[in-house]
């Protein structure tokens, strides 16, 4: 007989008499109610399911895609434990480079391997093992729904049979035998590999920065639409490209300005279908004497890239353009909103082109290029014509993408400014702080918030700019609101004086560049506001962290990701390239498991066919960040409390049925 807690009286189930009338249609006697009642407390028995953190991705998709398929590193640590002194060197990358890409491995395999059904043999021996070990940790039922319908059964006995068992030796090699002389061996050992890649991660968090800078944006996000297990806290990148599918017309400036500088219009034309073509019309028509040199794409000048001097003067030329549009865009939304204290970034009008200087704080600066064939000194905000013509069209390009609307919903389904999960607090960039360390009261549509109640506010505000139930003037804020989060000053995925775009662009003088940061960057390396702000999340646990992203970690400078003494953790490395040369590497994956908190270092990835043809692999280093004193288990975790309040409730569901509070009910 299943115990029954000694906290559960009478008066407590009569109170609850309701709820558990509900649960007794899915447990409708003492048997069903026992039988979940002991599969949850097996659950809560096993060891904690890996977490990956991932930060500002920047649409490197193929290094992204690599480090979910090597599990960052883990899947090469299992092949080295289960065969390190068995097989080769050489034989386990083969192995690993197959278990990462089977398609591409599998074709270049039928090509040259001679022996092929020894290959199936050995192959599918060793991929069996492989799936049992990283399937060691979860229930039947959840490894039972990450297998392919088409080959679950077999994968199911294979994985729960040994082929050194006696009794079932003939058993299990017969399996494996059929599917060679059946013609499956090439789609089971794929379905295998997957299902290796599926149990490999638990859990994926993603702290923001999915776009801009590289070129398959739109590439990371079909996957994670169909990853499912992930969840993300929206970063300034990921709120700009938002802000422009909502209709910003300040947002979608600022979309396409970043992508001409890096030389990136994959994500845009290709990933998205944005028309391109009446920028660059307008840009040849508008811009078609000037050289633009302060304008070319930054990427290209970086990596030496390949690319006729027409295509680069074409790109500078529409760079140009949308980062004049932009500025006169952003000056009129800004004073739009005199509430949000952006006026001063109405750069527009601090020109004198008689003169060629801009007047910044009271100083008067030259200009590096007088070129402004569409200003107008008697109106510096307003567009021409032409330009709100172009403006026009591009808004209707964004508008009428499906697959951007359909990749913002998935970012709105599986995201929020800020998440917690097993005592960890994630949030992209800033928390806005006072000087002395206290929570920074911050307007968001006429109100004021702080901490958590700010993100919040702010995460509900992001989604009335799609909601059809919100008011046309709510929308019309939320909207505008995308433009703020991106370049204001207490705005949380900001959080510094001013965005010097304008500046970087036209004045030489690098002082006028700088942007002073808020002062959570500047207080967050001290333990006790790590604290309090943890407090003030609702954040417990002995072992608790915030972890960001957002700002690059200078590991070749001797930076460390580790801050506060443990409690923060900063896990930008740079997977962008343009970062490649701030880092000194190309990013970071913090692991949470069973046993603690591991950062894996990456170095530059080359690419998939170098892995698939030559065994390559992203090189990675492997720091322990925190061992837990003991291993932890599901009851240690946020799904674990939630099962232990099933468990409670199924408890008093049992003490109402011996009770006769609630008749059992059986079926034939």
């Amino acid at each position: 007989m299943t115990p029954i807690p000694k906290n559960i009286t009478e008066t407590r189930v009569e109170n609850d008499r309701r709820v558990l009338e509900l649960l007794a249609q899915s447990f409708p006697n003492i048997s069903a109610a026992s039988t979940e009642i002991i599969n949850l407390e097996a659950i809560l028995n096993l060891p904690k399911g890996t977490e990956h953190f991932v930060a500002d991705l920047h649409g490197e998709h193929e290094a992204f895609r690599h480090i979910l398929r090597n599990a960052s590193g883990n899947i090469k640590r299992k092949v080295n434990e289960l065969f390190g002194t068995s097989m080769r060197e050489q034989e386990i990358r083969e192995l690993c480079s197959l278990i990462y890409y089977p398609e591409q491995k599998l074709q270049i395999v039928r090509a040259s391997e001679t022996q092929l059904t020894d290959f199936y043999n050995i192959t599918l021996h060793r991929l069996i093992r492989v799936c049992q070990s990283v399937s060691s940790k979860y229930t039947r039922s959840k490894v039972r729904k990450s297998l392919p319908r088409e080959f679950a059964y077999i994968i199911e006995e294979l994985m729960h049979e040994s082929p050194s068992d006696d009794d079932k030796q003939a058993y299990f090699s017969r399996i494996i035998e059929t599917i060679i002389s059946t013609g499956q061996a090439d789609e089971f050992i794929i379905a295998i590999c997957n299902v290796i890649h599926r149990l490999s991660i638990d859990q994926l968090h993603i702290l923001g920065d999915i776009f801009d800078r590289g070129p398959g944006a739109h590439i990371i996000m079909d996957i994670l639409c169909d990853y499912g297990r992930f969840d993300i806290q929206w970063g300034n990148h990921d709120a700009l490209w938002m802000g422009a599918a909502a209709g910003n017309e300040c947002c979608m400036a600022n979309v396409l300005r970043l992508s001409l500088r890096y030389n990136n219009m994959t994500t845009l034309e290709d990933g998205y279908g944005i028309n391109l073509v009446p920028l660059a019309t307008f840009a040849m028509e508008t811009y078609g004497d000037d050289p633009c040199e302060h304008f070319l794409p930054h990427i290209l000048n970086e990596q030496g890239a390949s690319v006729s001097e027409k295509s680069r003067l074409l790109i500078a030329r529409m760079h140009k353009a949308i980062a004049i549009i932009q500025f006169k865009l952003e000056a009129q939304m800004a004073l739009k909103h005199p509430e949000w204290n952006l006026t001063d970034r109405d750069m527009m009008s601090k020109i004198d082109i008689e003169k060629g200087t801009v007047t910044l704080d009271g100083k008067e600066y030259p200009l590096n290029d007088t070129n402004f064939p569409t200003f107008d000194p008697a109106d510096p905000t307003a567009l021409t014509a032409e330009e709100r013509e172009l403006v026009g069209k591009l808004r209707h390009s964004f508008s009428v993408s499906d697959k951007l609307m359909k990749h913002i919903e998935c970012l709105f389904s599986n995201g929020c400014m800020y998440g917690i999960f097993n005592s960890n607090l994630l949030f992209h960039a800033s928390l806005p702080l006072n000087e002395d360390g206290s929570l920074k009261e911050v307007e968001v549509d006429g109100e004021k918030y702080k901490g958590r109640e700010l993100l919040h506010k702010i995460g509900m505000t992001m989604r009335e700019a799609f909601n059809d139930d919100s008011s046309e003037e709510e929308r019309r804020y939320a909207r505008d609101f995308f433009w703020y989060l991106w370049c204001g000053p207490d705005s949380p995925l900001f959080d510094k004086s001013k965005m010097a775009t304008f500046e970087r662009y036209f004045i030489d003088d690098p002082e006028t560049h700088h942007e002073e940061k808020g002062w959570y960057f500047k207080l967050r390396n001290n333990e006790e506001i790590c604290d309090m702000i943890l407090d003030a999340f609702g954040v417990e646990g002995d072992h608790r962290h915030i972890i960001n992203g957002h700002v690059p970690v200078r590991a070749a400078k001797g930076e460390s990701p580790i801050r506060a003494n443990g409690k923060l953790m900063v896990i930008d490395g740079g997977f962008a390239k343009a970062y490649h040369r701030t880092t000194g590497i190309a990013g970071y994956t913090l692991v949470f498991h069973s046993s603690g908190f591991q950062l894996v270092q990456h170095e530059p990835f080359t690419s998939a066919e170098e892995a698939v043809r030559n065994g390559s692999d992203i090189v990675s280093t492997t720091q322990i960040v925190e061992l837990s004193r003991h291993r932890m288990r599901v009851r240690d975790t946020d799904k674990g409390r939630e099962l232990q309040a099933q468990i409670d409730e199924l408890s008093e569901l049992l003490f109402a049925f011996r009770h006769g509070i609630v008749k059992e009910r059986y079926y034939k």
